[in-house]
């Protein structure tokens, strides 16, 4: 039992090693190879996918890119842009609140955190995923919502 237990120590030492000493055509490692072909693949990568949680990419004006973000995520389960519904009209929210840099700031903070008292009793649920950036984003969209 012992006998087999070092040849295979043995097998895993070897295969273990000879990964290590692999050189392309080049004289370099080919792990490195495929790390550098993977990195110039990858430069050529589209950079204007948009996801929740992510930071701006480029390629979306701000209206846009709150659009979008609003859209991915569950605001629409609760807000509807002309309608009260749970919560309210994102045009509502427009009215209210003047597109200045602290409401934005203030907005983004409460759609992260989550509260209620602003529009009632019923509570908004708390985003603490969503990136402070993609919250702005859609709070400057509500915002260019007025009426």
């Amino acid at each position: 039992m012992k006998r087999y237990f070092w040849v295979f120590i043995a097998i895993a030492i070897a295969g273990c090693s000879s990964n290590s000493s692999k050189k392309d055509a080049g004289g370099s490692d080919s792990l490195t190879s495929v790390n550098q072909g993977a990195k110039s693949r990858n430069s050529d990568a589209d950079t204007t996918i948009t996801k929740i949680g992510t930071e701006p990419t480029g390629g979306e004006s701000g209206s846009d890119l709150g659009r979008n973000t609003i859209a991915k995520s569950d605001c629409n389960t609760c807000h509807k842009q002309d309608t009260k519904l749970i919560g309210p009209a994102f045009k509502d929210i427009a009215s209210k609140y003047p597109a200045s840099q602290a409401n934005i700031e203030k907005l983004a903070k409460k759609v992260i955190s989550g509260g209620k008292g602003n529009w009632g009793d019923i509570a908004m649920t708390p985003h603490p995923l969503l990136s402070e950036s993609d919250a702005q984003e859609m709070v400057k969209y509500i915002l260019s919502l007025k009426k």
